[in-house]
């Protein structure tokens, strides 16, 4: 099996601090840069899981470059070069403390929700008689808070993001606008590949008082994708779609009795199991790019990603 990248402890020229998130790394950069190295650690239901996914890490980033570039007209963000298959360099923002949810379909958590007897999700309410998989006459935006590592997102409504005073009300119409058009050209973008772009997540920061997208786009680990070829003949059969997302590896987890609740264990990952999660990822990455994945060469990956940003930091 491939050497997967699960951890990292870099050390980078004005390094000023080292951030783990579920999957990502991020290195501060004398309040300049942020170098966010992709791992190929992987989470479900806010659970880091014991075993990283071979190329997952290049998947994400090389997904995340081609859409940030893609909706750069849209709104600035904070890229600024990838020096290695795993790593963005890119300015660095203060962040908002809540994710923008753009959902087009009632799947996945919202779904769950809707089943149980949920019908308000963040504030936005929902007719009865709706299906699994069903399209939203338009898209809904279902914020959540952002949660620190080991803790659950939790959504939240329009009106307590305001009256708690996470973004002030100006930004918070302008982060809607943003999202909604990030989705459009999103979804655009999947058509042409046969895809349909589900629901996404979107994170946003502020530099020099302007707003910024920051982080992944339009990934399989912030978004879900179906098929277009079929997806009527399914749900009007009330059949699964067929899905291009991690919500493959929440229903394992679910079917082997693992939600991240208190007191369950994550089952076991095996070998084989690893490597069909892999597949996925690259079958993605091929599917929503039209590109050949091309494996880079993970021998010595984290002497390579070290001598790939250090080269690049020192041209800056």
């Amino acid at each position: 099996m491939s050497k997967a990248i699960v951890q990292n402890d870099f050390n980078f020229p004005k390094q000023k601090g080292h951030y783990v998130g579920k999957v990502r790394d991020v290195y501060n950069i004398d309040d300049q840069y942020l170098v966010m190295v992709v791992s190929d650690r992987i989470s479900a239901f806010d659970v880091v899981l014991p075993k990283g996914i071979p190329y997952k890490g290049q998947v994400l980033n090389q997904i995340a470059e081609k859409f940030l570039d893609a909706t750069s007209d849209i709104v600035p963000n904070w890229k600024v070069a990838t020096p290695d298959p795993t790593v963005t360099v890119g300015h660095y923002c203060e962040p908002f403390p809540v994710e923008m949810i753009v959902r087009g379909y009632l799947t996945g958590s919202s779904w769950r929700l809707y089943k149980e007897g949920g019908r308000d999700i963040c504030g936005v309410p929902l007719v009865e008689g709706l299906k699994e998989h069903q399209a939203f006459p338009e898209p809904l935006l279902t914020p959540t808070t952002k949660a620190e590592q080991g803790e659950h997102d939790e959504n939240i409504s329009r009106e307590e993001i305001i009256q708690q005073g996470l973004v002030s009300e100006e930004d918070y119409v302008e982060l809607e606008r943003i999202s909604l058009e990030l989705f459009k050209r999103g979804s655009e973008m999947a058509k042409e590949k046969g895809l349909i772009l589900v629901d996404t997540k979107y994170e946003f920061g502020k530099k020099d008082g302007k707003i910024y997208l920051i982080d992944e786009i339009h990934t399989p680990d912030s978004s879900r994708y179906f098929y277009a070829d079929g997806y009527q003949e399914r749900f009007d059969k009330g059949e699964n779609q067929k899905q291009l997302s991690k919500e493959f590896v929440r229903e394992w987890l679910m079917e082997n009795g693992f939600q991240g609740k208190e007191g369950q264990k994550v089952p076991e990952m095996t070998e084989e199991f690893v490597n069909q999660v892999s597949a996925r990822y690259i079958e993605l990455y091929e599917s929503i790019t039209g590109d050949k994945f091309v494996k880079e060469d993970v021998s010595n990956v984290i002497a390579r990603i070290g001598k790939n940003v250090n080269d690049y930091l020192a041209g800056l």
